[in-house]
């Protein structure tokens, strides 16, 4: 027996169709949206792996491992599951941590719970590095996105957000741990 599972791209394309199959061009509103959400998309991660290269000497993608490191339980994820959380394939996660330990900044072993595995931790002076880079690059989230909407704008965008990423994947993306300042 086979069963057919459409995703939820699927299901929103179905919808969409037009009764001769075709579907439509995006139009008025939904090219102004789509337009819009592009330009940042582009626009947005070229300037925040500029100034982290700049001021910290390490790329956006860099950052986020080390950073996802650095808040993750004893400093450590196994590469896939990190690999996950960058949207990355095993392949560039890989040749960033050869970097990366390259600099010091991180290591990897076998998982000693499943050899299959490799773990991935951070470093002391990975720690300091996060520590060094992060002043500057909050400050530039805050300059180019957080300070420029309100806060029941944050809210929505993160709930836009999410919803957007539930239609790309099943799996819900990293989060930063619970805070009592995020409550």
């Amino acid at each position: 027996m086979t069963f057919l599972v459409k995703s939820n791209r699927e299901n929103l394309y179905a919808e969409k169709m037009t009764t001769n199959g075709a579907i439509p061009p995006l139009t008025g509103e939904e090219l102004e949206t789509w337009s819009a959400v592009a330009t940042v998309l582009e626009w947005l991660p070229a300037a925040l792996d500029a100034q982290l290269q700049r001021d910290a000497q390490v790329t956006h993608f860099e950052f986020g491992v080390l950073y996802a490191l650095a808040h993750a339980e004893g400093g450590q994820l196994r590469m896939s599951v990190l690999s996950s959380f960058a949207n990355s394939t095993l392949s560039r996660l890989s040749r960033a941590a050869t970097r990366l330990e390259a600099k010091g900044w991180m290591q990897r072993t076998p998982d000693p719970s499943d050899g299959r595995f490799t773990l991935a931790l951070i470093t002391e002076s990975g720690r300091a590095k996060v520590d060094e880079a992060a002043p500057g690059h909050a400050e530039l989230v805050r300059e180019l996105v957080l300070d420029r909407i309100t806060a029941a704008q944050r809210r929505q965008l993160r709930e836009i957000s999410r919803r957007i990423a539930g239609a790309l994947r099943d799996e819900g993306g990293w989060r930063p741990p619970a805070s009592a300042d995020s409550a």
